[in-house]
């Protein structure tokens, strides 16, 4: 692929197309709330824009946007700006506009982002462990632990509402 420069509007728009469900889902893991959501979401395609990276493969370019989101949401919640804030009052500001969840979604939400993070992108993106360990950069092993103890975590809170197949 070319640079984003050089690349048309349509293009991007195409990228944007087909990668902005998974790039809202990464980012709604992190961030908890609609609002700041929309925002990971837009600088994560600004970044597209901006650093032009060429892509290998469709895979190659989902990959980058859900590394890219991750890692904007991270830096977003290290701001020092952001532990001022309290989380909760947030929620209280627009309740109608918050993504429906149900128990499973929610108690997936509150694992510690390590945890998170391998979870999301195995059971709801797909991927498997050594896909998540070459997005995330950490070895197979880390993630099949990250993987058995989100498990045992999941289970603890959910009880028989957990169920690893579905």
């Amino acid at each position: 692929m070319r640079n984003s420069l050089l690349r048309t509007d349509k293009e991007i728009a195409e990228i944007y197309r087909r990668h902005s469900r998974t790039v809202y889902r990464v980012c709604f893991a992190y961030m908890k709330n609609t609002a700041d959501t929309e925002d990971a979401v837009q600088d994560t395609f600004f970044k597209l824009i901006k650093a032009g990276p060429a892509f290998e493969s469709a895979e190659h370019e989902k990959a980058w946007l859900i590394r890219t989101a991750a890692n904007v949401c991270k830096n977003t919640l290290r701001h020092w700006w952001r532990r001022r804030e309290n989380i909760d009052d947030l929620r209280n500001v627009l309740p109608s506009e918050e993504l429906k969840t149900d128990e499973v979604i929610q108690t997936v939400l509150e694992l510690p982002d390590r945890y998170k993070t391998a979870v999301y992108l195995y059971y709801y993106e797909g991927y498997n462990g050594a896909e998540i360990a070459k997005l995330l950069k950490k070895p197979q092993s880390t993630i099949r632990n990250y993987l058995h103890e989100a498990r045992i975590i999941l289970r603890e809170r959910l009880g028989d509402d957990f169920d690893e197949e579905s």
